[in-house]
């Protein structure tokens, strides 16, 4: 049984990856900022914690939760999330510093919190919910996949830093996923284009954006990235990066392989 700590637990990826793991005896601790969205994680053994990654006091009150309650964590994983999207000409700062607060530096503070504990340990694992947006650019998702850019930079930095201590750190790529974040992110962007210079691309976008995350053949299930969780959690030499899903793993390919004025091209008529 392993200790494990999920942020961004109330629903979609965090949710599903929660039930997973508690379902597979471990003693799970998933955490929201909005505490009664917690509430359904009790069904399957989880533990509910309150914690806004965007707050370090809330976020060291709630790790001192978890290890005054399980004397240790042997698993972080850093899934809280979400997607903003807009021309950079257009979002304000505000907005681009919130997304970085949440999926960059949200990231770093509860890996902070974490981190004298399992050095102590001289064991732990870290994984980061990234994003293929984290390797491959679309039309006008600028501030997220500078986020997830970030993300994966960070990962890669920390595990360097960490191995001397017994410490791993894997990162997870999902493609499209069967949940709120796509609705959400159209609805960004269509409101930030409205009345702009960007006005027509930016409808065009939202269309082929709500069309993507429509079709079942461009989305995976939330179950399918737990899966690849649970995998990296019951691994003893956990992969670096895992990228599922076939639509992820063709973009990655495509990325690589071709000229970035062709892959733009693509990007673009994607759109």
């Amino acid at each position: 049984m392993k200790v494990i700590l999920i942020t961004g637990a109330s629903s979609g990826i965090g949710y599903t990856t929660a039930k997973l793991l508690a379902q597979q005896g471990n003693q799970v601790y998933g955490a929201a900022r909005r505490a009664e969205k917690l509430a359904a994680i009790k069904k399957f053994g989880a533990i509910p914690v309150s914690m806004d990654v965007t707050d370090e006091a809330s976020v060291q009150a709630a790790v001192k939760q978890v290890i005054d309650q399980a004397g240790r964590i042997d698993v972080l994983i850093n899934n809280a999330g979400y997607g903003s999207y807009g021309p950079v000409e257009v979002v304000p700062l505000n907005e681009a510093k919130y997304q970085f607060d949440v999926n960059v530096f949200g990231v770093a503070s509860v890996t902070k919190a974490v981190l004298p504990t399992m050095r102590q340990q001289h064991s732990g694992l870290i994984i980061n919910i990234s994003s293929v947006g984290g390797r491959v650019t679309s039309h006008f998702g600028d501030w997220y996949h500078a986020s997830k850019y970030a993300v994966e930079a960070l990962s890669d930095a920390l595990r360097l830093e960490l191995k001397d201590f017994g410490i791993n750190v894997s990162i997870i790529e999902p493609g499209g996923i069967k949940s709120e974040w796509g609705g959400i992110a159209a609805d960004h962007l269509e409101k930030a284009g409205q009345g702009t210079a960007y006005a027509a691309q930016t409808k065009k976008s939202v269309t082929a954006l709500r069309k993507q995350f429509n079709n079942p053949m461009m989305v995976a299930d939330p179950s399918t990235i737990a899966k690849t969780v649970a995998k990296a959690v019951n691994s003893p030499r956990p992969k670096t990066r895992y990228l599922p899903g076939m639509v992820a793993k063709s973009m990655v390919c495509l990325h690589t392989i071709l000229p970035t004025r062709w892959f733009d091209r693509i990007m673009l008529m994607a759109n």
